[in-house]
């Protein structure tokens, strides 16, 4: 299985500066000494001092001990006829991409692209499968890295999110509508980790499907660098309403579901009920 995108120090440090909270700050408010705090960054867990940091921070404090301990995985998500993912390394971190299809009329669309299309175009091959569309979650270039090669080798047309437009993809916004033989695409805004951040809902498959990009990772989110409150917002409002049995296909990390991450994720624990 996938291992976590994030560990206990990235949670903090996500939710940290997206709050605007310096060291001195956070200390103060969860009651804490620096050299303590610098101490969990480094590693060394202490369940009280992540139990008083968490209220602070707008975390759920017994998941993200639970996720800290390793006492919570993402349970492992069996095969679904029509869908595949796809791990590449870029640089110094992996990316997904998925393929997902109609298993009757064998077409396809692609999710992002990874590093490297490779693996991508031979199950393609393998299942004998015609890629139709590309479907790109933002323009962060460890997501789009492949897609020249993409495009060139499938003759798909390529559509990205409005406010990250590029010259290679053809720009959409929220509400845009894709078929695809007996898959139906929805679009959703889920801007906030990055300008134009798209989740795209798949229904006609065994499961509902979303395709969240960075937005939502299992146990985590994206960093938020546009702006972290919209981020949360658009999350919650957006994807976690979702029924719990909808796949969760992130850009980074291990597939989850709804379900598991209104339960043990950390940023959304305690708040979709």
């Amino acid at each position: 299985m996938i291992p976590l995108e994030d560990n206990l120090g990235d949670i903090l440090g996500k939710a940290q500066r997206g709050l605007g909270l310096s060291d001195t700050q956070l200390a103060e408010k969860a009651r804490v000494n620096s050299q303590t705090l610098r101490k969990l960054r480094e590693g060394e867990f202490d369940e009280l001092t992540v139990l008083r940091i968490a209220p602070v921070l707008g975390l759920a404090g017994r998941a993200l001990c639970d996720m800290a301990t390793g006492k919570w995985q993402p349970k492992q998500i069996k095969d679904i006829d029509g869908l595949a993912q796809f791990t590449t390394r870029y640089h110094d971190v992996t990316v997904n991409s998925y393929l997902a299809w109609d298993p009757g009329t064998k077409e396809a669309v692609a999710f992002d692209t990874g590093a490297d299309c490779t693996a991508m175009l031979k199950r393609a091959t393998k299942e004998n499968l015609s890629i139709k569309l590309i479907l790109l979650t933002h323009a962060h270039v460890d997501h789009i890295a492949a897609l020249a090669e993409l495009k060139e080798k499938t003759g798909a047309p390529a559509f990205i999110p409005e406010r990250e437009k590029i010259p290679e993809a053809e720009p959409i916004d929220e509400g845009k509508h894709f078929s695809l033989g007996k898959i139906d695409i929805d679009t959703r805004l889920t801007w906030g980790h990055s300008r134009g951040g798209m989740t795209y809902v798949l229904t006609g498959l065994e499961r509902k499907i979303a395709v969240v990009g960075d937005s939502i990772f299992a146990g985590s989110m994206g960093g938020g660098s546009v702006s972290y409150r919209d981020a949360v917002k658009n999350n919650l409002e957006k994807i976690l309403t979702l029924p719990d049995e909808t796949i969760i296909c992130p850009g980074h990390g291990p597939m989850t579901t709804v379900g598991e991450e209104k339960r043990h994720n950390p940023f959304f624990a305690g708040q979709t009920e």
